[in-house]
């Protein structure tokens, strides 16, 4: 299998899966930037759509968007117990999770990064991103990770996308719950694994 990503983009949730599952993998840059990979080619052509991350699989079928892609790979290895079985209703609670990170966290933080965005409206994106936040800290009360004592394939999205705080300046200090999370996610060997081919940490 192939991941494409890019460094600290929303592929390093797959990026840690990945490494979570056990599965031979090999990672390819494609920064976001200029779509180029390090051998010159157009990433445009193989995902028209552009972004990352991109999941490739030895018989060449490509898989897109990260919530979809992580739920695949905690299915090859159903021992390691990445994700409930599919029809559970506990299956059902993780791709809740998945959607709402995608659609009330991921989809706030992207303007912020924007230098298209008016400056006046970042504010009140800040505002709700952090009512939002405020929310997912109160259900991290009392639990390891999201879906309770066990990880699952979830909590590298969320770990993700909170990252992204301290570089678009949002101060989610105040977040105790969530901090909490985020220490034991990076003690984790296969975030760490993650982020140093990736650049993220030495």
């Amino acid at each position: 299998m192939k991941l494409y990503y890019s460094p600290g983009a929303c592929s390093l949730s797959p990026h840690i899966t990945l490494h979570e599952s056990g599965l031979k993998f090999e990672h390819v840059l494609a920064p976001t930037k200029n779509h180029k990979l390090q051998d010159g080619t157009d990433y445009y052509t193989i995902n028209p759509l552009g972004y990352v991350p991109l999941l490739e699989l030895d018989d060449g079928t490509r898989l897109r968007e990260g919530p979809a892609i992580v739920q695949y790979i905690a299915d090859q290895v159903p021992d390691k117990a990445l994700a409930p079985a599919n029809g559970t209703i506990e299956r059902a609670q993780l791709q809740a999770w998945l959607n709402f990170i995608s659609t009330e966290l991921h989809q706030r933080f992207s303007p912020l990064f924007s230098p298209e965005t008016p400056a006046d409206y970042k504010p009140m994106v800040t505002t709700k991103l952090l009512s939002r936040l405020k929310w997912v800290d109160g259900e991290l009360a009392g639990k390891q990770y999201l879906m309770g004592d066990h990880f699952s394939v979830a909590d590298p999205y969320l770990f993700t996308v909170t990252n992204w705080a301290a570089y678009v300046r949002v101060d989610i200090s105040g977040f105790a719950n969530i901090a909490a999370f985020r220490a034991r996610m990076a003690a984790r060997p296969a975030v760490q694994a993650a982020m140093k081919e990736e650049g993220l940490l030495k």
